[in-house]
Parts: C-alpha cells; sequence; structure tokens
C-alpha cells in the first residue's frame, strides 16, 4: 500500500552499497525494539479508546493495538529489505493474533480515532506479508474478515454520521484517519467500492477530511502558495497529524494509479507548506483567516502556538514526492524533513500514542 515492489529494489540496492540517507535510515529501523524476534503481541478482545466513561466503563488499553500494528509493520519491512523470513513470520504471528482474538472496539467518541489510527496501520502491515507463502491462505482470509468485520463498519459510520453531530463537527484528523483506514481496508481486500468511496470523500465528502475543507484558505504570500488547516487554530499537534495522515492516504492512492498530490494544484503541498513553515522555525510566521465550524462554540481567529514544533515522521514522504518526484518547490517541507532526518517510526517519538500515530521510517522508504 505504502509501499511497492519497485520501492523495495530501488532501497535495497542503495542499501547494498551503503548509501545515504538510506542507510541511517535502515539503521534507525534495525535498532528498533519493534523489529526483535523475540516480540510478544498483546491482543484484546476488545480495544478501548475512550474508556472509564459512561460509555465504556472498562479502562483504555489502545496502546496495545497501536504497538503491536507497529510492530507487525517493522518487521514488515525488516523481511522486505532483507528476506530474512524470521521477520514475516514474526509479523504474521502478530497479526494471526489480533484477528482470532480482537472482536471490537469501544469507548466514548474517541473509539472512532482508534478505529482510524490503528485500522489503517494493521492493514497496511498485513499488505507487507501479503505474499508470504508462511502466511496460510486461511489465515490471511481471517484477517480480510477480521478487518471487514470490527474496522470497516465503525470508520464507514462515523464519516457518514459524525457520531451524531453535525458533518463538520469533528475535527480533520477524525475524518482523515477514518478515511485511510477505509482506503486501505478496499485495497487488502481487493474491493473497488471502498477504494471508490474513500476517493470521492477526499474530494467531496461531508466531513473535513474532504480536502477543500481541511485547507479552509490558501494564501498567496510572494511566490508560496500557503494552505491554512482546519486545525491550524486549534494545535499544531494536530495540525502536524494531519500532514501525517495525508500523507499516508495520498502515498496509498498514488501507488494504485490515483493522483491525488496532485489534485487541486497540488492542496495537500499547499498544507504541508504552511504547517511546515510555522512549525519548523518559530521566527517564521503565516497568514490566519478566521474559521468556525458548524458548531457555534468553535471559532478560531489566530493560528495556534499550542504544540509548536511538534515533531511527527512525516516530512520525507511529502518532501520526496514534491521535490524529487514532481519537481516542485517544496520548501518548508524540506527543511522540516532534513530537521528530522533519519526518520524513525513508532517506539522512537514517545512511548504515548502520538508518537505511534505515523509508521514513519520515511527517510529509509521515501529518499528518492
Amino acid at each position: 500500500m505504502l509501499h511497492t515492489k519497485s520501492d523495495f529494489e530501488f532501497i535495497k540496492g542503495k542499501l547494498a552499497h551503503k548509501l545515504q540517507p538510506w542507510k541511517a535510515g535502515f539503521d534507525v529501523l534495525a535498532a528498533s525494539d519493534f523489529v526483535s524476534l523475540n516480540y510478544v503481541a498483546n491482543p484484546q478482545i476488545k480495544i478501548v479508546r475512550g474508556g472509564e466513561t459512561r460509555e465504556e466503563p472498562d479502562p483504555d488499553n489502545y496502546s496495545n493495538a497501536f504497538r503491536d500494528a507497529a510492530a507487525a509493520y517493522q518487521l514488515g519491512l525488516m523481511y522486505n529489505l532483507t528476506g530474512n523470513t524470521k521477520y514475516a513470520d514474526k509479523a504474521v504471528q502478530i497479526l494471526n493474533a489480533w484477528a482470532i482474538t480482537n472482536k471490537s472496539i469501544t469507548g466514548n467518541s474517541n473509539k472512532f480515532l482508534a478505529s482510524g489510527i490503528y485500522g489503517y496501520q494493521f492493514a497496511n502491515a498485513a499488505e507487507l506479508v501479503r505474499g508470504y507463502s508462511g502466511w496460510k491462505t486461511a489465515e490471511f482470509k481471517t484477517f480480510q474478515n477480521w478487518m471487514l468485520n470490527v474496522w470497516y463498519p465503525m470508520a464507514l459510520d462515523f464519516l457518514q454520521r459524525h457520531n451524531g453531530t453535525c458533518a463538520t463537527h469533528y475535527w480533520t484528523n477524525w475524518d482523515i484517519a477514518n478515511m485511510t483506514t477505509i482506503l486501505s481496508i478496499g485495497i487488502l481486500t481487493d474491493d473497488q467500492a471502498k477504494i471508490n468511496y474513500a476517493i470521492d470523500y477526499f474530494k467531496k465528502g461531508i466531513g473535513n477530511g474532504n480536502i477543500f475543507k481541511a485547507v479552509v484558505y490558501r494564501h498567496k504570500v510572494g511566490n508560496e502558495d500557503l494552505g491554512q488547516g482546519q486545525e491550524s487554530g486549534r494545535d499544531q499537534g494536530h495540525a502536524t497529524l494531519n500532514i501525517s495522515l495525508y500523507g499516508a492516504f495520498c502515498q496509498m492512492a498514488y501507488n494504485i494509479g490515483i493522483d491525488l498530490f496532485a489534485f487541486d494544484n497540488s492542496r495537500v503541498l499547499a498544507l504541508a507548506e504552511y504547517t511546515a513553515k510555522y512549525n519548523v522555525d518559530t521566527t517564521n510566521s503565516v497568514p490566519f483567516l478566521p474559521y468556525k465550524n458548524c458548531d457555534p462554540g468553535i471559532e478560531h481567529h489566530t493560528v495556534s502556538s499550542a504544540g509548536r514544533g511538534n515533531v511527527r515522521p512525516c516530512w520525507e514522504l511529502i518532501f520526496n514526492h514534491y521535490a524529487k518526484i514532481k519537481g516542485l518547490k517544496a520548501t518548508y517541507s524540506q527543511q522540516f524533513a532534513s530537521k528530522l532526518r533519519p526518520e524513525g517510526g513508532g517506539g522512537n517519538y514517545g512511548p504515548k500514542s502520538g508518537g505511534f500515530d505515523q509508521l514513519g521510517f520515511g527517510t529509509l522508504m521515501y529518499s528518492r
């Protein structure tokens, strides 16, 4: 999904000659605790995010999902880059354990963050070992059914109903996360209707995952095209999360022949450049026009400095696609990618959920 066979061949060629920055990126992956062949998964019967609440009395346990999804993904990368089947066996072991154990995702409204963020991560991990001969056909089918029966209904329900609220009540990241899960499930299960639904939502969905609602204004500042995000006035932790999620969404679409990076004159790039400019250097300023959503209580009049400088391993994907593949200017995304190089992934950016919101390893996987 995020990586093609030709991507892996390209990267393996660079690693064979110990070329940078791929070697530095691989070294971060190889040093990760999550690629240990002794890693032990901890699947849960129900994933709880938003627990100890009226809707769900049990406590949160969703860290088990994001840790195990990160492990399966990183093991899948190692398998594809080294050919060592022990990594594939461990990834399959993790994925099978979740598919036969987990039955539901529960909690208050935050359960829909779980369905979005961890759904696409599990699906991407599975796609990395999909063709591995050691993953039995029946086991893979069980995994597909798990994604279809547990993850897909929740993601679809959120995008259609938004938990019973008005369509733009929830921030962009809630929508794009669940859109990304639906797209990944569509690819994993070879279901064109699901793929089409996710792509159409990106272009004209009712919620803030619609790229025209996610980028509320485009500011022309000299020769810069800066896209003010729907979450720019909220805080920068979530503003940068949207770059992680849109990057993953567009990359998966691109790899199946749909170029959303280029959509509406590279609207995603405008969002990335605005967000990167404000966060990569605190002396930078960005324009801001007032924004309000469908709720009378949400109205922003200035860009938020909360969480400014937030670090996420998402910039190599954006910079390399636009600058190296498309030949476009991506000034501030390039600065952020350079600042964070080599990017790590889950486990390298803290133990809490924010450090696992993206799969990472962009220096290794996206450098061109």
